[in-house]
Formats: C-alpha cells, sequence, structure tokens
C-alpha cells in the first residue's frame, strides 16, 4: 500500500499547474485519495527561461519537457504532467506517453485589440505567435499581416497586447478554458480552415514504463477517445519529422469504432500547402496517422521542407 505521496512533475506556469492539479483531482476522485496523497513538484525548463527567441532557433520542443524527463528517468518523479502538443515525438529510453485526460476543445482563440477576428484587422497590422504554424496559416489568411514572434506565458502575451506591442495574439482556446480567461476571447477559429496543432487541447501523463504500480494508477483517468485521436496526430507528425520548427495542422475525431484524421503541412509563408483527409478503425488510429504522414511527404516531395529550417 502507498504510504509516501506521488510525486507529480510539471512545470510553474499557471497553465501547466492547471493541468498538474487537474491530473491530480482526477486521481483523488478515481482511487478515493487524499490530497495529501500528492505532491505537485514544478520544475522550470531551458523553454521557461529562454523565451526572447523562437523555439526553432533553440531547441524546439524537448527545451519544456527535459528537466522533466531527467527526474522521471532518475525515480524522482512518480510521473509528469505536460500539454500533450508540447510533446516530442520521440521519447527519451524508458519513457512513454501512459494516459491522456478527457480532451478540451482543439481550437484556436484570436484575442484581438483593434478588431475581434483576423479578416477583420486593418491593413498592415501586426499579429503575434510563437507558433510556426499559427504564422503560416495567419499569412495564408491575410498576406499584407505583420506576423511576429511571440513567445511567454498566456498572461504574458495577454499584457504584451494590452501594451499595443501587436494589434492581436492567438492562442489555444483549450488554455483560456482552463485558466477562466475565456472572457478575452473575440473569435474562435473554424478547425476546417484553420487546423489546430496535432494534440492540441490534450492533457497528458507521462511515466516510466514498466512501472505497474503507476501504470495501474493512471490507468484509471485515461480517457480512451482522446488517447487514440492524439495517437494519430502523433503518429502523422512523427512521420513527417515534425517538431517546432515546422508548420504542421491536424486533428483527429472518433465516431464510435472509427476515427476520422484531416492533416496539413504548409510552408512558413503559407503560399503552399497540402492536405489529407482519411479514416479508418480506431484500432489503426496511429497506422493511420502514420500513412497521412507518408502520403503528404511523397506528394509535397523533397523540395517543398527545404525551407522549413
Amino acid at each position: 500500500m502507498q504510504t509516501k505521496p506521488f510525486r507529480i512533475g510539471t512545470r510553474g506556469s499557471p497553465l501547466a499547474l492547471a493541468q498538474a492539479h487537474e491530473a491530480r483531482d482526477r486521481l483523488m476522485a478515481a482511487h478515493n485519495l487524499s490530497e495529501e496523497m500528492f505532491e505537485i513538484v514544478v520544475l522550470t525548463t531551458k523553454g521557461d527561461r529562454i523565451t526572447d527567441r523562437p523555439l526553432a532557433e533553440i531547441g524546439g520542443k524537448g527545451l519544456f519537457t527535459e528537466e522533466l524527463e531527467q527526474k522521471l528517468v532518475s525515480g524522482e518523479l512518480d510521473f509528469a504532467v505536460h500539454s500533450a502538443k508540447d510533446m516530442p515525438t520521440h521519447l527519451p529510453d524508458g519513457l512513454h506517453l501512459s494516459a491522456y485526460l478527457p480532451r478540451e476543445d482543439i481550437r484556436d482563440a484570436v484575442v484581438g485589440r483593434t478588431a475581434p477576428k483576423l479578416i477583420d484587422l486593418p491593413h498592415g497590422a501586426t499579429v503575434g505567435s510563437s507558433s510556426l504554424r499559427r504564422q503560416a496559416l495567419i499569412r495564408r489568411m491575410r498576406p499584407d499581416i505583420n506576423v511576429i514572434t511571440f513567445r511567454g506565458s498566456v498572461e504574458t502575451r495577454l499584457r504584451k497586447l494590452d501594451e499595443g506591442q501587436v494589434d492581436a495574439t492567438l492562442l489555444a482556446l483549450a488554455g483560456l478554458k482552463r485558466l477562466g480567461k475565456v472572457e478575452v476571447i473575440t473569435d474562435v477559429l473554424d478547425p476546417d480552415t484553420f487546423p489546430p496543432a496535432p494534440a492540441q487541447g490534450a492533457i497528458c501523463i507521462e511515466s516510466r514504463v514498466g512501472d505497474t504500480k503507476i501504470d495501474d494508477l493512471l490507468a484509471a483517468v485515461n480517457d480512451a477517445t482522446t488517447f487514440d485521436s492524439v495517437s494519430c496526430e502523433r503518429a502523422f507528425l512523427a512521420a513527417l519529422d515534425g517538431s517546432c520548427r515546422t508548420p504542421i495542422g491536424g486533428y483527429a475525431v472518433c465516431e464510435g469504432d472509427l476515427i476520422r484524421f484531416s492533416g496539413l503541412i504548409i510552408t512558413p509563408d503559407g503560399r503552399s500547402q497540402h492536405a489529407v483527409t482519411t479514416d479508418g478503425h480506431r484500432r489503426d488510429a496511429a497506422a493511420l496517422g502514420t500513412r497521412a504522414g507518408q502520403d503528404v511527404r511523397a506528394r509535397a516531395g523533397s523540395a517543398f521542407f527545404d525551407d522549413w529550417h
């Protein structure tokens, strides 16, 4: 019987803490455990410390997970809670994504200062985003807009917007909901025309392979629909070698035993793209995502990717 608290690793931003608390609260309810049986361990990652440069310049997604994963491997943490879209497609040996909480809304939200919608912004307006996917999709929609890199926590980006540094910014609707900040939203973008990042809106839990006690603990909060959808999306990303260096969108929807996937690759300038839509059985979710990624990679040809780095 467990006597020591389970140690939950997380980053220290308000959103990361909200996600860690959600995971803890769901585990408490599922296993009838007290709050004292969980210790939330906050770590600062390189991605948190370096905010003046695009992620692509300093190493990509792994910058938000490396310190947490080191503590997992060493046994200093029992599991870690992450935004699933921040996770690299290849994890360190001995670690796996063992559970997903029920997914929030997958869509992107606009927070506009000079106009509520991207389409209504004045000619030459400035929009801030740290995501190459969002930057490319904005340029596809509004080639006249000046898109700048805009990093930092949700709170930091909203402050920069209020200060007038940009006319609008884009944020994940899921994160704004989890932070109780939906009142700042001025528009919500249709995923069919503005596809989200793979795994957007999902919280994942990372743990050690073969740790059956932790696997059993986490199985009680794993949402099978989210697990299958995100597995498909991450497989698409992996087939394209996707990271923060690459503008890729995609999302999967489960309907009964079936799964439907839509994906997109787009050049950073928003001028060229290749899309794919496919469906199949949920039990083949990951294989479906892999084939979709291989399909668009083959149609795009190697030259399509030359400007991505």
